[in-house]
């Protein structure tokens, strides 16, 4: 409300129920602006900021109590419990919300709202204030302005809290086990969506669902960068590649794992793995405050090239050959992305024509990878359908980077270690 200015008023919808078929809904995930705001998770509500207003300033619209709707669809907590338990200066039934919030964007000079992602609710916005204009005679002046709500929101959740990063330390920790509990259960012969149920089990033993759907390829499919079928046998001489993780209380977990399916890598996997890795921990060592965005990719990048050269899979200067993108016919992703409350979070990378620098309590993963596809020209067949990608949760600390996914293991040596101790 500090960022917004006295003359404002700023209007963040609920997240509506999606319905995945016919009258089946998906279970309900809150909008993130309005979870981040409000803490509040249910669904036809709106939440209003009028700062400066002596009345309220933070007022909730949410379903009102209703027995029969809740014996069918569980406990509201009612305008009463919005005020309780959520903190509202003042809160009313979700059904009175065309009759109050005209009067509270009254006189306003400025609207703040996300337009376009909820059209319905964005005719509505619309509509107070045309509603507004015609009563201008009468004194009552509409907001002059409609200005983008997550200019100023999203800047705010870029920077992670104290308790914002608990949360995010707890969802990795959860996402970990659940990658230790796949590559245990890991062997010839099981199917992928096998190992996707290790991992969900694992998720919802701790009261978690999945933050996107798992990627679980084996072979061939560890190059299919997006692969979810997830339905095919693992088999002896593979790796499999598992990028997995799960939502606790709305902060999101992103980790991917790369394992010998048969326990042990051949040397080639070997090799490929262990050049990821030391991309994985160059780009981890260029997270820290003052780098900018783009130093950790840069440093990947160099070290993904010049391994590529060392396997033969390149040929040429490394310099020159970063410098025209050849990597790119194998590492053709980014090395990361921010991560918080959505899995590719809210936040400018760059401000203006700069990369952004980094500062203490952004959190972003790191995730470079090497991908062979079966058939690719030119590449050797012991090394074809090889895919790694090695992707950590990081926050940007005041002495570097805390790396909350640390207890996935990644060495491959402890990876095969855990893989045979599991089948003893």
């Amino acid at each position: 409300m500090r960022l917004m200015g006295r003359e404002a008023i700023a209007i963040v919808p609920a997240a509506p129920v999606r319905h995945r078929n016919n009258d089946v809904e998906y279970a309900y995930r809150q909008d993130s602006d309005f979870h981040y705001l409000t803490g509040f998770d249910e669904p036809e509500s709106v939440a209003v900021l009028v700062p400066g207003r002596e009345q309220a300033e933070y007022i909730l619209f949410v379903r009102d109590r209703d027995p029969a709707r809740e014996t069918w669809e569980g406990r509201r907590a009612g305008p009463a419990g919005a005020r309780r338990t959520y903190g509202a200066d003042d809160a009313f039934p979700i059904t009175d919300v065309d009759e109050i919030l005209p009067g509270l964007m009254e006189n306003r000079a400025r609207v703040f709202y996300a337009m376009g992602f909820y059209p319905g609710f964005d005719q509505r916005v619309v509509g107070w204030v045309n509603g507004l204009r015609t009563q201008a005679r009468n004194g009552r002046h509409p907001p002059q302005e409609i200005v983008a709500l997550d200019h100023v929101l999203h800047e705010l959740r870029l920077h992670k809290s104290r308790s914002e990063i608990a949360l995010m330390r707890e969802s990795a920790r959860i996402a970990a086990r659940a990658h230790v509990r796949a590559m245990r259960f890991c062997r010839p012969g099981r199917m992928e969506y096998e190992v996707m149920a290790e991992l969900v089990h694992e998720f919802r033993l701790h009261n978690t669902d999945t933050s996107y759907h798992p990627i679980v390829g084996g072979g061939a499919n560890s190059c299919i960068l997006h692969y979810h079928e997830n339905d095919q046998r693992l088999r002896e001489g593979d790796v499999l590649l598992i990028d997995a993780g799960c939502e606790y209380q709305c902060y999101a977990s992103d980790i991917t794992r790369t394992l010998p399916v048969g326990g042990r890598f051949t040397p080639e996997q070997r090799a490929v793995y262990e050049i990821v890795l030391e991309a994985n921990l160059a780009a981890i060592a260029k997270v820290r405050p003052g780098n900018h965005w783009n130093e950790p990719h840069e440093a990947a990048v160099r070290v993904i090239t010049h391994g590529l050269v060392r396997l033969g899979l390149l040929k040429g200067r490394p310099a020159k050959l970063e410098r025209d993108g050849a990597y790119r016919r194998y590492f053709m992703h980014r090395t990361g992305h921010w991560l918080g409350m959505d899995v590719h979070d809210v936040g400018d990378y760059k401000i203006g024509d700069e990369w952004r620098v980094l500062e203490p309590g952004m959190a972003l993963t790191v995730e470079p990878g090497i991908y062979i596809p079966v058939g690719a020209r030119g590449v050797p067949k012991r090394f074809q359908g090889i895919g790694v990608r090695i992707e950590d949760d990081v926050v940007v600390s005041r002495a570097g980077a805390e790396v909350l996914s640390a207890g996935a293991p990644k060495d491959p040596d402890e990876i095969e270690a855990l893989m045979s101790a599991s089948r003893a």
